[in-house]
């Protein structure tokens, strides 16, 4: 069948202008992050009538009462005043998230629409080179962080955060993977490939969100241990600390970052798994076997292998913070090579990738 010009094209433009939504919502995220969020650490000073930024170990109370009295100080406003992702009510940090959360809805509806126009486009399922299959993973990305933004508001301002690496991958796939639309090669003509690469592409953009907010949480951590010991002398100085440890002065608690990360870990996991075995059948319908150890396979079963580790771990080990985020972080890493490297660099089996 013919591909339709008009629809592609259209598809085209819907994509271009997806990532410029993006990129003015990062900006919007970013505005909050900088001028609206509560709790910056502006001192270390005798904290008697100020809230004590805490941390375990620090020896310290809520009224600064510890090791000579002094304490990681801030200024809390009024609790009724603040909103739930730590912003004054009506105030311009406010008006930034709110904007930002709606520009990034646009976002997403005009992503959906360019992915759904693709596939219109050619009469098949839109996901059949690597152009699309990241297309999708950003689309995926987002929506996911806008579930977790309406289950945990207190993270909204972290979408600078989650755009950033979204706008890459757009901005990659745009520009260096991109392929014209065109009919699927006929390796790739089978019902499996909807089942397949939507499992794998739904929980790949699931868990680059839970990376993203895993390595924010490796930040807050870091920040809160440095806080509290410097919390323990008698420097007058305001902390000093480098980038990107600086970024954890106004991030959320590391329990709350820790948590959305491994939840969606969790809910991620059985999908990554099925898109494992729905390829594995795929693979014997048509190669006459279920697994050859091609290196697309090894590099997925690595990641699973890693993402299960994670999550056996945290389940029957007890093991939470840094020790279980790094290898949160591996599993990612795994996933990452497979599809930057293995993709581009190493032949196979799978090589679909559609890059000349």
């Amino acid at each position: 069948m013919a591909v339709n010009e008009h629809y592609a094209s259209l598809s085209n433009v819907l994509f271009t202008t997806a990532i410029a939504t993006y990129s003015v919502a990062m900006i919007l995220y970013a505005a909050e992050y900088a001028f609206g969020r509560r709790g910056r650490v502006a001192s270390t000073t005798p904290a008697a009538s100020r809230s004590l930024v805490g941390a375990a170990g620090s020896g310290a109370d809520a009224n600064g009462a510890g090791s000579g009295g002094r304490g990681i100080s801030v200024v809390v406003p009024p609790e009724n005043s603040i909103t739930a992702s730590g912003v004054r009510h009506g105030s311009a940090g406010d008006r930034f998230g709110q904007l930002a959360v709606l520009v990034t809805v646009l976002g997403a509806l005009l992503h959906g629409a360019s992915v759904t126009l693709r596939g219109v486009a050619a009469d098949r399922i839109p996901w059949g080179n690597m152009y699309e299959f990241a297309t999708l993973v950003g689309l995926i990305a987002v929506l996911a962080f806008l579930v977790v933004l309406a289950r945990a508001p207190q993270i909204r301002y972290l979408g600078l955060f989650v755009m950033l690496p979204v706008i890459l991958v757009m901005f990659l796939a745009g520009t260096v993977w991109y392929a014209k639309d065109a009919p699927l090669v006929p390796a790739l003509q089978s019902y499996w490939l909807a089942i397949h690469v939507t499992l794998a592409a739904t929980s790949e953009g699931i868990l680059l969100t839970s990376a993203v907010l895993t390595g924010l949480f490796l930040i807050r951590n870091r920040y809160d241990k440095l806080a509290a010991a410097h919390a323990l002398t008698d420097s007058t100085e305001p902390m000093k600390v480098r980038f990107p440890v600086s970024l954890g002065a106004r991030m959320p608690a590391p329990e709350t970052l820790d948590r959305v990360a491994y939840r969606t870990v969790a809910f991620a996991f059985p999908l990554y798994t099925c898109g494992v075995i729905a390829g594995a059948i795929w693979a014997e319908a048509a190669w006459g076997r279920y697994w050859g150890w091609d290196p697309k396979e090894t590099w997925a079963f690595i990641a699973w292998v890693i993402y299960a580790c994670y999550l056996h771990a945290r389940a029957t080990a007890g093991w939470k913070g840094s020790r279980a985020a790094w290898i949160n972080l591996l599993g990612f890493g795994a996933m990452t090579f497979n599809f930057f490297v293995v993709n581009v660099v190493i032949s196979g089996l799978h090589s679909y990738a559609g890059l000349n």
